[in-house]
């Protein structure tokens, strides 16, 4: 059994890695590091809670979940990894590229498993994606669309909304569409990027739209706070049909709302979402999709301490996902499509 800690009881915590490796039979949730211990006890009894540096210290403790604000990822990582535990870092997963890269520097010199928690690629619509695309059912993508919005337009005290090392709707929600973008397509040739403040009050960016320019094919990651009456979730359009898709996978909010993660009905999506796939000939056919599993994920991860596969996300993934979110910045800020 693997002994895993989650360190942070926020959204990430509470509704992601606790649940999920409570989840995984081969790990054990043996302790949470928050000052919401009435919160970890309505759910975990009989979960040790304690402060991060316990944690860290702790001998027992052979794998750490780090979900707390961004700016500290990378000081908990490194304090985790030199005290030989294997780390899960949240998006995004590093502040910088060279702090990114410092931490895989360093789990490969000890020989431990670091990973990005880019727990989206285990999103029941993006598996519908994928296997449809695998199908050849849509022909060439030559426009793909992925859109994440949100109707928030007053502006919190949170981390997120502070003017401060990795706040932004782009470092929160970028990575991830990012990282789906390149498990479907791979690298771009060139970026594109608008990135706007546009709610009153705000102080960091939320909107965003990526153009990945691949050749004939365009790319476009795009979210924003302000948007009541949102747009798909997926749209690809190829040379023989089209794929429409709304609404966010149910698996977040089911963990929100204190749902198991080994119940049955996790991660099976309302009929109501499913897809559409929009024939030439104007006919269009429903597309059932898939059931999302981010447990998968946490699995992964206990098979590769165990030595019995490969880390699920690599963690240079991740610190791909960094540089292309400095290029957007650079490419927002210059008003200029880069070539990478």
């Amino acid at each position: 059994m693997i002994r895993a800690a989650v360190i942070g009881y926020g959204l990430g915590g509470m509704a992601f890695h606790a649940p999920l490796i409570d989840g995984v039979p081969a790990l054990e949730l043996a302790a949470i590091a928050t000052s919401r211990v009435d919160q970890v006890r309505e759910r975990y009894s009989e979960v040790a809670v304690m402060t991060a540096e316990a944690v860290i210290a702790d001998p027992s403790i052979d794998l750490v979940a780090i979900s707390t604000p961004n700016d500290s990822h990378f000081p908990l990582a490194r304090a985790a990894l030199e005290a030989g535990k294997h780390v899960v870092i949240d998006k995004p997963f590093a502040i910088t590229v060279e702090d990114g890269e410092a931490l895989i520097a360093l789990a490969d010199a000890r020989g431990l498993v670091l990973s990005a928690f880019h727990n989206r690629r285990w999103d029941g619509d993006f598996l519908t994606v994928r296997a449809l695309m695998e199908s050849q059912r849509l022909g060439d993508i030559r426009l793909a669309e992925f859109r994440w919005d949100r109707f928030r337009p007053e502006v919190t005290t949170l981390w997120r909304d502070r003017p401060e090392a990795g706040a932004g709707m782009l470092a929160d929600l970028g990575p991830h569409l990012i990282d789906q973008a390149l498990v479907l397509f791979g690298m771009p040739e060139a970026l594109t990027a608008d990135i706007a403040v546009q709610r009153d009050d705000a102080r960091t960016d939320d909107y965003f739209e990526l153009t990945f320019h691949y050749g004939q094919r365009r790319v476009i990651l795009a979210a924003s706070r302000l948007i009541a009456a949102r747009r798909p979730r997926f749209a690809l359009h190829g040379t023989q049909a089209g794929f429409i898709k709304n609404g966010l996978d149910p698996q977040e909010p089911w963990m929100r709302a204190g749902g198991s993660a080994s119940a049955p009905e996790f991660g099976v999506e309302d009929p109501a979402n499913h897809g559409t796939l929009w024939h030439a000939d104007g006919s269009s056919e429903t597309i059932v999709s898939e059931c999302g599993d981010y447990k998968r994920y946490y699995a992964g991860i206990a098979d590769a301490i165990s030595g019995k596969g490969p880390v699920p996300v690599d963690a240079a993934d991740a610190v791909t996902g960094l540089k292309l979110i400095d290029v957007a910045r650079q490419s927002a800020s210059e008003g200029r499509r880069i070539t990478l």
